[in-house]
């Protein structure tokens, strides 16, 4: 398993770290926006449609109703779905 971050604004992703905060600090460091950002798990060993867990503690954004660790929006899922398989596939 592999953490990492998209940034669905940009279209781009960290990936690696031991935390997905390592991740989310150098998409900021770039110039990335917190609200663009959205922390996922990705198993490199499975299928591509169940290769991707959208769960990180970064993910808890009540202002943006998002309240658990989860991605809920079924629209941020798929923009970050399309970001990480367009840079990995």
């Amino acid at each position: 398993m592999i953490k990492g971050v998209v940034d669905i604004g940009q279209k781009m992703a960290a990936l690696g770290g031991e935390l997905h905060a390592d991740c989310e600090e150098v998409l900021l460091e770039q110039g990335c926006k917190q609200a663009d950002l959205w922390g996922f798990n990705i198993y490199p060993n499975k299928k591509t449609e169940e290769r991707l867990e959208y769960t990180s503690f970064i993910n808890i954004r009540p202002k943006q109703g998002n309240f658990q660790m989860e991605v809920k929006d079924e629209k941020i899922r798929r923009q970050i779905k399309a970001v990480v398989d367009h840079l990995i596939d």
